[in-house]
């Protein structure tokens, strides 16, 4: 077990407030809302359930920043100069930031350290550079009028303005960089909004921006509920873009609010994300990468596995090893690096989570359950493996978002390939096989965003990331990341 630093536990232990205009800004109202320590369900912290004025007060703050041109209107260098400081104060206080996040969240300290920390930096190192790439283009038009007049078009892209950054709890850090630093990269100016149960490590995050000479106004931070502060940024007419990853239901209704006035959006939505196993899959290679894709943090991961369709030749080895595999897993709190599964972020996430469970029992051919957590005040679900599930199941058509993964035997790739796209989902997938004519035909089959062979789950800031169907619109990462940040104009010049 990982002792917390002094420096950790004190900011844990101080007042949080709102991040308005560079510094920390009481709350118009007195709600606040209790952070828990997942391993123990003890509260360690409390943050404002900011009102509607003070969302108003963190917009206003951003779209008069964004309107004196104090960031957007600085040299693309100068603003890459300042957000590869912060990925260095990132950087310097890493094992602070990996152990706030292990302590409101959950997630193993492993994972803090090399993912939410580790991978804030490399995010952040990526977007600074894109800073100085945003690119026009200029057009040889055929304007015929007046007949003696030449012309000269190009296009260029400018910040779009306020950008309202809504973030999930599963990957409060690194998802909030996601959200927060390209929108910076292109000029524009953010109101961030972390989930209520989780949002120590941004209000960290936005302290070292300050630090790191992001100029005051430019990056706010408001802690509260979805219903009040959430529903504020959405519908806010200073707002000029929303950026959100979380539910398909909410980002539903975030859609149809923006469709009201037109605002821009992006939304990283749920996954009920298929693997397929062939026959001539490496069963060992296999068995480590689909663990890892579907016990990772817990299953709480949006590419996260969850379902395994497995070809009839390979059906009982992969069943046996997987069986096998989560039953040895050990259970326990983030901060024992031995620990293999951790608590889930929340009471209410643990009772949803266990609900699928109790209900696959009338629903499956067999469920397998691992370890149970060590502390029954804590928020734990053990691994739980569902075998031959209904096709109609709850358990195989819903997102759980947990550490349940259901194994469904079929006849061959074919049968596979279709089960694997029967489902409103389309964020992920991946394919396990060594055959290179299988490897190249089945990922342009599968109905998902992103597709891995004989991997799952690993992603880089340069390669695209978004879903089709219901897991959402638009995409992150890669070397276009910006231009949903900007607006193309288009500039004609008669001369």
């Amino acid at each position: 077990m990982d002792s917390l630093l002094a420096s950790a536990a004190n900011f844990v232990s101080i007042s949080h407030e709102l991040y308005i205009n560079g510094g920390a800004v009481p709350s118009s109202g007195d709600a606040r809302l209790p952070i828990y320590d997942p391993s123990t369900g003890m509260q360690i912290a409390s943050t404002v359930d900011a009102t509607a004025q003070d969302v108003d007060r963190a917009v206003t703050s951003a779209f008069n920043s964004f309107k004196s041109g104090i960031w957007k209107d600085m040299r693309p260098a100068e603003r890459e100069r300042i957000l590869l400081r912060l990925a260095d104060l990132v950087e310097r206080d890493a094992e602070i930031l990996a152990q706030l996040e292990t302590l409101e969240q959950g997630k193993s300290l492993a994972i803090s350290r090399a993912l939410e920390a580790g991978g804030a930096q490399t995010w952040i190192r990526y977007v600074a550079g894109l800073a100085t790439t945003i690119t026009g283009k200029t057009f040889d038009v055929s304007i015929p009028f007046p007949p003696d007049a030449r012309y000269t078009s190009y296009t260029r892209r400018t910040p779009v303005g306020v950008v309202a950054g809504i973030i999930p709890w599963n990957f409060p850090l690194l998802i909030g960089v996601w959200k927060v630093l390209p929108a910076l990269a292109a000029g524009c100016s953010v109101v961030a909004k972390p989930a209520e149960t989780t949002p120590l490590t941004l209000l960290y995050l936005a302290r070292l921006a300050t630090e790191a000479g992001v100029p005051d106004g430019v990056f706010n931070v408001v802690t509260g509920r979805g219903t009040v502060a959430g529903s504020q940024l959405v519908n806010h007419p200073l707002v000029s873009k929303i950026s959100f990853t979380g539910s398909t239901p909410v980002g539903k209704a975030i859609a149809r609010s923006c469709a009201d006035s037109l605002k821009r959006f992006s939304l990283e939505l749920g996954g009920k994300n298929p693997a397929i196993v062939l026959d001539d899959a490496d069963l060992e290679q296999t068995v480590q990468g689909l663990m890892l894709a579907s016990f990772l943090n817990q299953g709480q991961v949006c590419a996260a596995c969850s379902r395994i369709y497995v070809t009839d030749k390979m059906f009982e080895p992969l069943r046996n090893a997987l069986t096998q595999a989560i039953q040895n897993m050990t259970v326990g709190a983030g901060m024992n690096l031995q620990a293999q599964i951790n608590p889930v972020v929340s009471a209410a996430q643990q009772k949803k989570i266990l609900s699928y469970v109790q209900n696959a029992d009338t629903e499956a051919e067999q469920v397998i359950i691992g370890q149970n957590g060590p502390n029954a005040e804590g928020y734990y679900v053990p691994p739980t493996l569902i075998i031959n599930p209904s096709p109609e199941a709850a358990c195989v058509t819903e997102e759980i978002f947990g550490p349940v993964l259901t194994l469904t035997r079929t006849s061959d790739g074919n049968e596979a390939l279709q089960l694997a796209n029967t489902s409103s989902f389309g964020l992920a997938a991946s394919v396990w096989t060594q055959n290179l004519q299988a490897a190249m035909t089945l990922p342009a089959q599968l109905e998902a965003g992103t597709v891995w062979v004989n991997s799952h789950v690993m992603i880089d800031p340069n390669m695209p990331f978004g879903g089709l169907k219901q897991s959402g619109s638009g995409a992150d990462f890669g070397s276009d990341w910006l231009d949903s940040f900007t607006i193309q104009k288009s500039i004609c010049i008669r001369h």
